[in-house]
């Protein structure tokens, strides 16, 4: 079945976009949440409508994301934790912990936008954060044994 979404939504897709999802998906889930409508000529035309008028709000929310990403690059996180003598880390820093120490230097992000396996040694490590459909920042963390 074809739904235009009224949200983003991960794995799915961006607001006003025509997707195709399972039958049941669609009258289960996404339209009694009101998450998308039914794709139907009438709901196309009533869309195209809004979405002309909604490009300036979705310009100014790519231009804040965008400078968002620009201020995480320059961030560079340290993290101070347990580990054997080999570097192995006593458990693992994950996007949880990451996003609490972004929340820390005044900077929140839902911890699902936070691509990165478990980090289980020390050293130094690329995270990639996932700001929009098309925007994304990379972040520096530093793992060092206590």
């Amino acid at each position: 079945m074809k739904v235009i979404l009224k949200e983003d939504i991960d794995n799915l897709g961006d607001i006003g976009e025509v997707v195709n999802v399972a039958d049941g998906y669609a009258r289960n889930y996404l339209i009694p949440r009101k998450i998308a409508v039914e794709a139907n000529p009438k709901n196309i035309k009533q869309f195209e409508h809004i979405k002309k008028t909604m490009a300036a709000k979705i310009e100014k929310v790519k231009k804040e994301k965008q400078s968002l990403a620009e201020k995480l690059s320059s961030i560079k996180l340290s993290f101070t934790v347990k580990a054997g003598e080999d570097g192995k880390l006593f458990g693992s820093i994950t996007n949880m912990d990451i996003q609490k120490e972004l929340s820390a230097q005044g900077i929140d992000i839902d911890k699902k936008k936070i691509v990165v396996d478990p980090i289980k040694r020390t050293g130094e490590y690329d995270i990639r954060i996932k700001l929009h459909a098309d925007i994304a920042a990379n972040i520096k963390a530093e793992v060092n044994p206590e």
